[in-house]
This record gives structure tokens, C-alpha cells and sequence, in this order.
């Protein structure tokens, strides 16, 4: 029976719905019915985690935590948490890009709700779930043990109205036992809610997962290399991080000039302590792991080069460039063979783009992770290694990715020669350029393939979900209603069918 399998990129965000954010709710199961006619057999998200500036998920405020955006209202009236008068639509019912401050507005007094109501009179089978929920949380030690953290965290940062951790006074600044003890009894009830809703999340998440494999569905994650300064994780752990004695950071991570921006990147995520990591065998660095793969099937690791050797940019008064960094070495295989032996076999995808070194390859051949090919890549280059006729079956391809333009959109404003050596690939007219480069990437040797939705919709730029080294108007791409249609589905499942990406079970997926 063939490996062969055909995927989707999209982010629960992005999903239908009358609440302003898609969520876990019916409609991601009506997706999941979707994907299965349409002979689809997995499905990527972005990090699932509560997303920090700029709506992001790459900056999130927790590793660990689940973002309590994602809960849905109607699941709530189905476990008896909420009555059918409460999922009365916002007045204005947001049917185009997200509104996360408004979405979050609407959501919070119906979460609010749901919880006294929890608290007051526990529907019996909730009750069971949030139990063993709770019991597996109290089980967990060391770095395991984030949810306390992660409580506290975000109850104090609502205390202080949004300010970041480094900037609160000194004793919880510092997670002085006793102002940490203080706050905990103060805050007791805020903190019971939060809990409740870090609960829900991953109940709801969990039915998303039954629902995806009884479809013959497997979820890949996606955990991106570095945690925001602003985040639970820096606050628990600040000695792993490369931080002054105030919590600030004495360098911060970013890329160099690349395809995405002539200016490089200056990301301002704090950097990691390799060598204490190392210290300890990595132990934070394989509860991640650990936990994203308790999450999905498989796990994306972005940014796979900053494992072999990370751009360090020193943090300073001043302000500071992408430019103004340097190539330090990373933990190398020494990361990955303490996260086999502590979890086994690694269902891994390396996210293997941006500028490459054959040290790079060598690291990801020697750990034996998939590489990523991106077919808008291609065409930049004389025989680029993104040409298909490079592409392994081991790879996994796409034809584009959250930080990409849509394929519509990238055609129509490439430079006039990656425009024609695209024409020369597809063999088609320019209005077909979409449809036909999904043809390329299914008809390929790569054994797995993701398209972004908004490819397999053939939507413009407009679409776009992410546009690397901004910070307004990302992360907000969503779809319309009815635009799964029967008809689309059809298409793509006979062109799954065509070329061997069609099976019946989840099981013969590698």
C-alpha cells in the first residue's frame, strides 16, 4: 500500500464562523469531513499556543499552555457550561479577517459564564474529564510541571494590565517564594478560571483529534525555536536564557538578509543557554517536544538551522539591527540524541529554510529528520535544490507556507523571468499557475505534500497569512463561509487519486 498522503495547511484561527476566530468547535469538524472527501489525509496547524505581540503564534506567551481563544461556545452549550441564549452572535459578527481584541471581547464574559456555572453546579461527565485533567497535571515534576507557572503568569499579567514580567516590582520580578505564595492566595480565584479554561482547551482539542483520526486524518504541529521574552517559560526558567540580572537580554534572535527581507530579521526573542541546557541533559528542551507531540501526530520544528548555528544579535539602549549579528554554535546532535533517548522514535519534520551551510545539512541528515521544499522557492536560482527534480521522496513539499504569499499572489508580482521559468514548469497558461503547480507537487516523488488552503481556493494576495518582519495585519486570514465546496473536494480527491495520495487508513501513513 502506498505512503503516499496529501495535506492542508491552516490554522484553527482561520476557520468559519459567526464568533470572530474560528475555534475547536463544529465547524473544524465540518472541515475535517471536508479534508476527508477531498482525500486529504493530514493537516498542519501553526502553534496552538496563546499568541503574544502581534497576535502572533510564534511570539507566544506560554510553550505550554493552549490558547483559551480556540475554545468553542457551542461545545460549551453541548457539555450543559452554557445555554443557547449565550451563543447570540456579536452584533457586528466578524465573517472576514479575525478581530482578536474583539473575538476575545465577545468570547470572555461567556467563558466567565461557563465557569461559575462549572464551579456552582459541574455537569457529572465535565467534572470527570476536568478530574483527570487535573490529576495528570498534579502528577507532573520538574519541567513538566508547567501549568502553576503558567497560572500565575498570566493572572499577574492581568494584575498589571499587560506589562511584561521583567517589568513587574522586584520580589515577583524574581519568583520570591513568598511573594509568589502571596499572590497565589490572593489571586486564588482567577486562577481557578484560568485553570478551567487550560482545561477546556485541551478537552476540546482532544475530540478535534478523535474526530481527525476516525477521518483517516494525521495533525502535524509546528514549535517554533524560540519563546517569547514576555512568556511564562522565561519568567519560570529565566536561567536557560541568555538575561541580565533584571530579567532583560543581554542578545536577541533574529536571521540576516534572506529571501524574506533584504534587512534581515530582528525576531527579539531572548536566546537560549545552550550549556546549562546541556547541563541538565536538556530536560526543558524534551518536555517541549514531549508536550507538542501529546498535541499532533508529528511536530514541524521551525527555524532547523538555529540547531546547527543561531544568528545572536547583542541587545543594547540603542536601537539595533538584524544586520549587526553573528553565527554562534547551536547544541547540534547532542540536542537530538538526548530527545531520542528520552522519547523514542521522532516524528520530526525540519523546517530546513533560510540560509544553509552543508554543516546544516550534515545535522539534519545525521538526526535523520525530513527536509522541507517550498516550490515558490524554485524559481529564484539557477537549479535551485526547490526544483522538483531535486525533491526526495523523503521530503516533504510545499507549494508555499504561512510566511509565504499565496501562489496566486506571488506569480502575479515575481520578476518577469521567474514568471516564465514558472510557465516552463506548469506548462500552462498564467490564470492556471495555482491549480497546476498543485499538480506539480502531488504528481512529485515526495511522499508528503501541504498546500495552504488559500492555494487549493486560489486566492490572492490578500489572503496572505503572515509577511515576515511586520507586525500589523497578520495572522488574520480566515475562510468564507461555504467555500468548502462538494465540488472542490471532488477535484482534489480525484487528483489525489490520480497520484497515489489516497488511502483508506491513517495507519498506512507513515
Amino acid at each position: 500500500m502506498s505512503h503516499r498522503a496529501a495535506g492542508v495547511l491552516l490554522h484553527p484561527t482561520s476557520l468559519s464562523g459567526p464568533y470572530g476566530v474560528g475555534d475547536f468547535g463544529p465547524r473544524a469538524e465540518r472541515f475535517l469531513a471536508w479534508a476527508s472527501d477531498a482525500g486529504l489525509r493530514l493537516w498542519q496547524v501553526l502553534p496552538l499556543f496563546p499568541a503574544g505581540a502581534g497576535n502572533s503564534p510564534y511570539s507566544a506567551r506560554s510553550t505550554f499552555a493552549g490558547n483559551p481563544l480556540l475554545i468553542s461556545p457551542e461545545r460549551l452549550v453541548e457539555d450543559g457550561l452554557l445555554d443557547e441564549d449565550d451563543l447570540a452572535p456579536p452584533e457586528q459578527p466578524s465573517g472576514g479577517p479575525v478581530d482578536y481584541l474583539a473575538a476575545w471581547q465577545w468570547k470572555e464574559p461567556r467563558l466567565r459564564r461557563a465557569w461559575r456555572r462549572f464551579r456552582d453546579a459541574p455537569p457529572p461527565a465535565v467534572q470527570r474529564h476536568f478530574e483527570r485533567f487535573v490529576a495528570e497535571q498534579a502528577a507532573a515534576t520538574g519541567h513538566a510541571a508547567w501549568l502553576e507557572d503558567w497560572l500565575a503568569y498570566t493572572c499577574l499579567a492581568r494584575r498589571f494590565e499587560g506589562r511584561s514580567w521583567v517589568d513587574w516590582p522586584a520580589p515577583l520580578r524574581d519568583r520570591e517564594p513568598a511573594a509568589l505564595k502571596a499572590v497565589r492566595r490572593e489571586l486564588a480565584g482567577e486562577i481557578a478560571f484560568e485553570r478551567f479554561l487550560q482545561f477546556l482547551v485541551f478537552d476540546q482539542w482532544r475530540r478535534v483529534r478523535r474526530v481527525a483520526a476516525e477521518a483517516g486524518i494525521r495533525l502535524i504541529g509546528d514549535l517554533p525555536i524560540y519563546v517569547a521574552l514576555d512568556s511564562a517559560d522565561v519568567w519560570a526558567h529565566r536561567e536557560l536564557f541568555e538575561l541580565d540580572a533584571n530579567g532583560r537580554p543581554l542578545a536577541v534572535a533574529g536571521v540576516p538578509p534572506d529571501y524574506f527581507n533584504a534587512e534581515g530579521q530582528l525576531w527579539g526573542n531572548p536566546l537560549y543557554r545552550w550549556d546549562r541546557m546541556a547541563d541538565d541533559g536538556f530536560a526543558w528542551s524534551i518536555e517541549r517536544v514531549r508536550a507538542a507531540l501529546r498535541m499532533t501526530d508529528l511536530v514541524r520544528l521551525d527555524h532547523f538551522r538555529g540547531f546547527e548555528a543561531y544568528w545572536r544579535v547583542p541587545a543594547g539602549e540603542e536601537r539595533i539591527s538584524a544586520t549587526e549579528g553573528s553565527w554562534v554554535p547551536g547544541p547540534g546532535k547532542a540536542l537530538f540524541d538526548a530527545l531520542r533517548q528520552a522519547l523514542g522514535t521522532l516524528p520530526l519534520l525540519a523546517e530546513d529554510l533560510g540560509e544553509l551551510t552543508p554543516a546544516v545539512h550534515r545535522l539534519r541528515a545525521e538526526v535523520g529528520l525530513p527536509s522541507m521544499k517550498v516550490l515558490q522557492f524554485a524559481f529564484g536560482e539557477a537549479d535551485s535544490e526547490h526544483l522538483p527534480q531535486h525533491w526526495s521522496s523523503g521530503d516533504v513539499v510545499y507549494t508555499g507556507t504561512h510566511d509565504n504569499d499565496t501562489l496566486r499572489g506571488w506569480f502575479e508580482q515575481a520578476p518577469a523571468n521567474e514568471q516564465r521559468h514558472a510557465l516552463d514548469l506548469a506548462q500552462c497558461e498564467r490564470e492556471q499557475v495555482a491549480w497546476e503547480f498543485i499538480r506539480v507537487v502531488y504528481h512529485s516523488t515526495a511522499e508528503r505534500i501541504v498546500v495552504p488552503m488559500q492555494d487549493f481556493l486560489n486566492l490572492g494576495s490578500a489572503a496572505r497569512m503572515n509577511t515576515p518582519g511586520t507586525q500589523l495585519g497578520n495572522w488574520r486570514w480566515r475562510l468564507v463561509e461555504g467555500a468548502l465546496t462538494r465540488e472542490l473536494a471532488g477535484k482534489l480527491r480525484q487528483l489525489a487519486e490520480e497520484s497515489g495520495r489516497w488511502t483508506e487508513s491513517v495507519e498506512k501513513i507513515k
